[in-house]
């Protein structure tokens, strides 16, 4: 997931907001764990996946690890062995359980998780009760940037449990209700004029925050090009599985094809065919396949196929960008799409048709074709803090835009989240683009 090394330029905190801040945010996930029971909160069902419990520790222990331990009097860890437990890939911070391993740790449980969180919000509490101007000034980024790496933790949780309750034969529902069935609408392209553009978040001139891996912003040369108006669909998934797309190896990449043919791929990760019905795994429970929401689930090389086989492209990550911010008509406007979906947890069918962009913002995180490489210019801060981002950009693709379960307020046209090119679990889908040839 999105690094969580970031950068802000000072976003007016004073005590009582950013406390207010906290509480939100922390509550939240205390909120989407609310429905699991401790047992589910303590599965691990594959070494991509975290424990529930593990993310609501993890999250703790960095506002422990990152602010506490530096600025509140006489500190000692909660607990010596959490910070063991808890750490994730911060190397200067010390050893770490292995990740893999995580779901075999039955203790602490997930009422002890509780009162660790519990603790530390108290202290936190305490701690910014008594920040004056100068040390609100000095701490106010880096707790800013817990409520940011929480929040992609809270995005996290519900993939991860996602996929725990997957592998239940009882199909346990998490929550939420389906959508109405619904089919595809016509599928439209949006013209965009190329030239010189600036890629990236705009940093201290900005003033809102971001990661540091959307920094420095730059300047990017386009060819013009046309972007799908909105995500590929579930019901044009089946065309693509109907004319053998997984079967036919001129659509995939090599290492694609190898992952088709030894891991058995036929449908997107959470289908499953029962007496010639496709049905979909979901968080609301597992539901006939809906031909109109957008296809889910798939990774980067079937994305990469679909757009070989349905002859188009997928867009580079300046191309969605320099789309998303014409959409937008800002790069400091909070988008707004299907995000943080509490009613069905799922993405859902497009807008009618308006001749712009549609979906830019939510229902399935983006696949572009772009390798998640840092922007010319960049350096990762100093210190654990800054480990976290730059060691990452190697075997990575950058996805754009946000999905349904990604906390309101939280992506932005800049943010770059990444995953390796075989990744299913994530709610990721598909956009299409091409050079403008005729539709």
């Amino acid at each position: 997931m999105t690094s969580t090394t970031a950068v802000t330029a000072g976003a007016g905190w004073d005590p009582t907001t950013l406390q207010s801040r906290y509480d939100e945010v922390r509550s939240y996930t205390e909120t989407l764990a609310a429905p699991l029971s401790p047992e589910d909160q303590t599965v691990q069902s594959m070494a991509d996946v975290s424990p529930t419990k593990w993310h609501r520790a993890h999250v703790t222990w960095f506002f422990e690890t990152f602010v506490l331990a530096d600025n509140e009097a006489s500190f000692a860890p909660f607990q010596d062995k959490y910070w063991f437990l808890f750490n994730s890939y911060y190397e200067a911070v010390g050893p770490r359980y292995s990740r893999a391993d995580r779901g075999l740790i039955s203790r602490p449980g997930a009422h002890d998780v509780g009162v660790y969180r519990s603790n530390v919000d108290d202290r936190m509490h305490d701690l910014i009760a008594r920040l004056d101007d100068g040390a609100l000034t000095k701490l106010a980024s880096t707790i800013e940037l817990g409520f940011h790496h929480e929040q992609q933790h809270q995005e996290l949780l519900l993939m991860d449990i996602k996929h725990v309750l997957s592998r239940n034969p009882l199909q346990p529902v998490y929550a939420g209700r389906p959508t109405a069935e619904s089919t595809p609408d016509r599928l439209g392209w949006v013209e965009v004029d190329g030239g010189l553009v600036e890629v990236g978040h705009e940093g201290s001139r900005d003033g809102g925050f971001c990661f540091d891996n959307e920094l420095p912003r730059h300047e990017q040369w386009l060819r013009p090009f046309r972007i799908a108006d909105r995500l590929i669909t579930n019901g044009e998934w089946w065309e693509f599985m109907a004319d053998g797309g997984y079967r036919r190896h001129e659509h995939w990449l090599s290492d694609g094809w190898a992952k088709v043919t030894t891991e058995g791929w036929e449908a997107p990760f959470y289908w499953t065919e029962v007496d010639g019905v496709w049905f979909e795994h979901t968080l609301h429970g597992t539901w006939p396949v809906n031909p109109g929401l957008p296809v889910s689930h798939v990774s980067f090389y079937e994305a990469e196929a679909y757009a070989s086989w349905a002859g188009k492209r997928l867009p580079t990550e300046a191309e969605w960008e320099h789309a998303a911010r014409g959409a937008t008509a800002s790069t400091t406007d909070v988008p707004t799409g299907n995000l943080a979906n509490t009613t069905s947890f799922h993405p859902e069918a497009a807008p009618p048709a308006s001749g712009g962009l549609r979906q830019m913002f939510g229902d399935c995180w983006e696949w572009t074709s772009s390798a998640y490489h840092p922007y010319p210019g960049f350096h990762p801060p100093a210190g654990a803090i800054g480990e976290y981002n730059g060691k990452f950009m190697s075997n990575q693709m950058v996805l754009k835009g946000g999905c349904a379960l990604t906390p309101a307020g939280h992506t932005r046209a800049s943010y770059r989240n990444f995953f390796p090119h075989q990744s299913r679990w994530a709610l990721s889908g598909v956009r299409l683009a091409d050079d403008g040839a005729a539709a």
